[in-house]
């Protein structure tokens, strides 16, 4: 199987809202430096929507509220990565307008050209894009571990019970350091 990490949504406003000093951002970027190491692509995932918000319909409550708020608009401040795990030169960033990493993206041909059939998923939110990526990747049958503790929710019980009792359903579900362990070199 080849593998790629998934490092979703980890914008520096979604950043500032929902991680209060909780160590998640070492936590993620020694996934990412693991994935490097042993070469795993790392493939960054972020939300933009268009001015205007033309992919934003109205019974969609999530992103209507976003669009309310005029958040994460394509090039406006906050949307870009955050610095701490900022992409290398070459690493592929996907822009998705919706909840999961495939909709609205071009992420399912960037892992089909690349071979990948099995994604490690991280980000902010558990219940939004983790959740969403985690049903749709499923669906298309792709191996799938989550890292719970690279993985964020502004609800810590909401986060719980997904990695606790959803998650594992479809997915191994493994702390960064014993995920770390899995693929360090023999």
């Amino acid at each position: 199987m080849s593998s790629a990490l998934l490092v979703m949504d980890v914008q520096q406003a979604i950043v500032d809202a929902v991680d209060h000093d909780s160590g998640y951002l070492p936590r993620l970027r020694r996934a990412i430096d693991g994935a490097r190491a042993v070469d795993i692509p790392v493939i960054y995932v972020v939300i933009a929507l268009r001015p205007e918000f033309p992919e934003v319909g109205t019974r969609n409550r999530a992103l209507a509220a976003i669009a309310q708020a005029g958040l994460y608009i394509e090039g406006a401040a906050g949307t870009e990565i955050h610095p701490e795990v900022a992409p290398r030169p070459g690493e592929v960033v996907v822009t998705k307008r919706r909840a999961s990493a495939f909709s609205g993206s071009d992420l399912d041909v960037v892992l089909r050209a690349r071979g990948i059939d099995s994604l490690v998923l991280t980000g902010i939110a558990t219940s939004a894009v983790v959740l969403s990526t985690l049903c749709q990747a499923n669906d298309q049958d792709f191996g799938l571990t989550v890292l719970p503790d690279a993985c964020l929710d502004p609800d810590p019980e909401v986060h719980r019970v997904l990695v606790e009792r959803l998650f594992p359903q479809w997915a191994d579900v493994v702390t960064v350091d014993d995920w770390l362990k899995t693929i360090a070199p023999h």
